[in-house]
């Protein structure tokens, strides 16, 4: 089983650099990143910038209403080609927790496209849910 859910890659993030505990104000992030894997404690994702190992950020999934903000670290940072690669701890057990609930919102939302595009099948919010808990909830790490 994955220590790390593959999280879609058309669901974008973005986070925000922080100087201090204060969030708020903050300016418009430079562009959308991808994350690339989620897991019981923190995410991947790609961007165009690099960030300090142990700074802080904030990190926002506006794809999910409200949209999921949480307080997290840099805990690497990796340069790949014209790219970073950056993995992020968040701050909090909570955090965790709800960030792999969102993660499982995200994944229903793109098997409810994916269904309409593939199959030709209308579904909506709720029996996209209740399909996909029942093909993929299985293999989502648990939560000890």
């Amino acid at each position: 089983m994955r220590a790390y859910i593959r999280h879609p890659s058309d669901v974008p993030i973005e986070f925000f650099p922080l100087t201090n505990e204060d969030a708020d104000d903050l300016p418009a992030p430079p562009e959308s990143n991808q994350v690339q894997d989620i897991s019981l404690g923190g995410l991947s994702f790609c961007s165009a910038e690099s960030l300090p190992v142990e700074s802080k950020v904030l990190v926002k999934i506006p794809a999910v209403a409200p949209p999921f903000e949480a307080q997290a670290r840099v805990i690497w940072c990796v340069p790949r080609g014209s790219h970073y690669e950056m993995g992020i701890e968040f701050t909090s057990s909570e955090d965790a927790y709800t960030a792999r609930m969102v993660e499982q919102i995200c994944h229903i939302e793109h098997y409810r496209l994916w269904v309409k595009e593939v199959e030709g099948r209308e579904l909506d919010s709720e029996g996209a849910a209740s399909e996909w808990i029942g093909r993929y909830a299985k293999d989502f790490p648990n939560i000890a």
